[in-house]
């Protein structure tokens, strides 16, 4: 009788833990940086935590970071608390949205484009994702069809997760598929999007649903964050910027 209540107390903390399961890294408060590159987690941290990542590692070599620690504007103030800020700008020739998010950078493509892997392994199911962001848009100066009548409009944001039962890690060349089509994608089992479409004076406290579309356990959590919603489409603004800080997902 002890070795089967012991047995069902065991089970219920694994239910649990996969129940109010996070994503390392949400916090955005432990950095690092190797070879001029900014990574959102620490240098000496295991592949698993090793959650988050942008196109700082294609960027770096021309002495450009589009997502970096912020430790002075930050939305819960105290010792060793930090934010992410992501910024859209013009490298060279070409519009560079800035980005964070769950996966991998793997290389830059024909100098304009990038290929990355998408996700992070995740089996938990949330009601939704919480946090704080300041949005500070930028009128779109670059823009390719068809978004040129875009031009001189202010830049939109996005917060966007994904989850998935993909079998793998999503690979993105952004030269042939510029993003996840979560509308068609079937391995897609939930989904949230939040769009910023003004400056929002600092930061502000968010909650985005997730719409679940079954009951499948989930394989994969992509979170996306971008100044520059177009960027995939080489549209925005030159300087549009994103904080985001104290991410969580809430059950």
């Amino acid at each position: 009788m002890k070795k089967k209540v012991f047995a069902a107390f065991l089970a219920f903390f694994a239910a649990l833990s996969t129940w109010a399961q996070q994503v390392p890294g949400m916090d955005f408060d432990t950095w690092s940086k190797t070879g001029g590159s900014w990574f959102p987690y620490a240098k000496d941290a295991p592949a698993s935590q090793r959650a988050w990542d942008s196109a700082n590692k294609g960027l770096s070599i021309l002495g450009v970071n589009t997502t970096t620690p912020e430790y002075d504007h930050v939305a819960v103030s105290g010792k060793g608390k930090a934010a992410a800020k992501v910024v859209s700008k013009k490298v060279l020739w070409a519009f560079v949205a800035g980005n964070l998010f769950t996966g991998r950078f793997n290389k830059v493509v024909d100098l304009s484009g990038a290929d990355m892997d998408f996700g992070v392994p995740f089996t938990g199911r949330p009601k939704s994702l919480s946090g704080y962001v300041h949005y500070i848009p930028k009128p779109i100066n670059y823009a390719k069809e068809p978004y040129l009548g875009l031009k001189g409009r202010p830049d939109a944001g996005r917060v966007e997760v994904i989850l998935t039962d993909w079998e793998g890690l999503k690979h993105i060349d952004t030269t042939k598929e510029p993003f996840v089509d979560a509308d068609k994608d079937p391995h897609v089992i939930a989904r949230a999007v939040m769009d910023l479409d003004q400056d929002t004076g600092g930061y502000i406290p968010f909650e985005i649903k997730l719409q679940y579309r079954n009951g499948k356990t989930p394989r994969y959590a992509f979170i996306y964050v971008t100044p520059s919603r177009l960027g995939g489409s080489f549209t925005g603004g030159s300087g549009s910027t994103l904080y985001v800080d104290e991410f969580r997902f809430n059950y």
